[in-house]
């Protein structure tokens, strides 16, 4: 039996597959690259928040949908993707590297002088798909700030786990962890209130 996770979030519902980390935790997998529905939805949503942006910029690949609409909704003509691998085309790369939740291992992120010179000088707002480890958006924030540009949003659709706290994040929903009960099943992890 599969495990899942009902989300509600910017008026619709989606079930959200629970992936075990270890043997006592889970998290919800959220992929929506190809959900157009609720990317455009949540777009709409966080545009309505983010202060005044010269430049979207995301890494590659989750992000990608999001950052199109999103830069669409500001009006801008383009948006900035880190890319995970250096192609033929790209000369004069910078790099930051990442260790993602949802990826094992250390990985690299890049920009080139293309987009460096796009990002150099600009208000920069970084979006994802969801906030976890916030390693992500710490390694494009690197990337934004090594290019000159200054970083002055940070925004996803979903914070995961302990980035719910996080002050200096923009996010429609928060995505709980899970914990594995002795009978099986999961139940999401909630701060406990104060009492």
């Amino acid at each position: 039996m599969e495990h899942t996770y009902r989300l509600q979030i910017c008026g619709t519902e989606r079930e959200l597959p629970l992936v075990p980390m270890d043997e006592k935790m889970a998290y919800a997998s959220f992929v929506v690259i190809g959900d157009t529905e609720l990317v455009e939805l949540a777009a709409v949503q966080l545009a309505r928040e983010i202060p005044q942006t010269d430049v979207v910029m995301t890494a590659e690949a989750k992000g990608i949908a999001l950052a199109y609409e999103l830069s669409r909704q500001l009006g801008l003509k383009e948006f900035i993707v880190a890319r995970k691998s250096v192609k033929s085309y790209m000369k004069n790369t910078i790099s930051a590297s990442v260790h993602s939740i949802t990826t094992k291992g250390e990985q690299h992120i890049y920009l080139d002088e293309t987009d460096i010179r796009k990002v150099a000088g600009k208000r920069v707002c970084i979006v994802d798909d969801v906030i976890s480890t916030g390693e992500s958006l710490r390694a494009v924030e690197e990337l934004a700030e090594k290019a000159g540009g200054k970083v002055v949003c940070r925004a996803a659709i979903l914070a995961e786990g302990d980035a719910a706290k996080r002050k200096d994040i923009l996010f429609l929903e928060e995505l709980p962890l899970f914990e594995k009960k002795e009978n099986g099943e999961y139940a999401p992890i909630r701060e406990k209130e104060n009492v």
